[in-house]
């Protein structure tokens, strides 16, 4: 493959996408196609303007985000930037998969970052990313107020992390 070959690479980046289990990075994808990431990056944009269903999470793409079963529910939260990592903890241990969060900005609306955390590991790789990029959280956009999509298997799973968050004082309720 040639690296002037746009369409080839964007079918290849498709299909390389399509046998992941989980995020594939920009940067390996393109250590892997002989190409810059910037160009990655441009490629995904392309193809999720042409239809496909990309999502960009932290931790790199994923084709066609995989739809857990189970009960999705919005959270709301708040808490500071220290406890992101308790917060994350508890819904993970209370059984949920946190899809994304949310805040509401006062110019641009409703914004979204996608997570897609559901294990330990997870939660390890999203705080180390968070580190080693000197990022800030949507969350300090509006103070710490946020909301978390989360699916459980189950209602059960749902009140109980609801419980969880409210007894470490991170459940906003108003």
């Amino acid at each position: 493959m040639t690296n002037n070959k746009g369409e080839e690479r964007r079918q290849h980046l498709l299909a390389q996408l399509a046998k992941q289990d989980g995020p594939l990075s920009a940067s390996r994808l393109a250590k892997e196609l002989g190409v810059s990431r910037q160009i990655i990056v441009g490629d995904v944009a392309l193809l999720r303007a042409s239809g496909q269903e990309i999502t960009a999470t932290a931790r790199g793409y994923l084709l066609n985000a995989p739809k857990t079963p189970g009960i999705v529910s919005q959270i709301a939260c708040l808490h500071t930037p220290e406890q992101t990592a308790e917060e994350l903890q508890i819904m993970v241990a209370s059984g949920a998969e946190v899809v994304d969060v949310l805040v509401e900005h006062p110019l641009y609306g409703e914004l979204k970052g996608s997570l897609y955390i559901k294990t330990p590991q997870d939660i390890e790789n999203f705080m180390a990313e968070l580190a080693a990029t000197d990022s800030v959280l949507l969350s300090s956009l509006t103070g710490g107020v946020h909301l978390h999509t989360v699916i459980t298997p189950t209602v059960e799973e749902v009140n109980a992390l609801k419980a969880a968050l409210r007894q470490a004082h991170i459940l906003y309720e108003g």
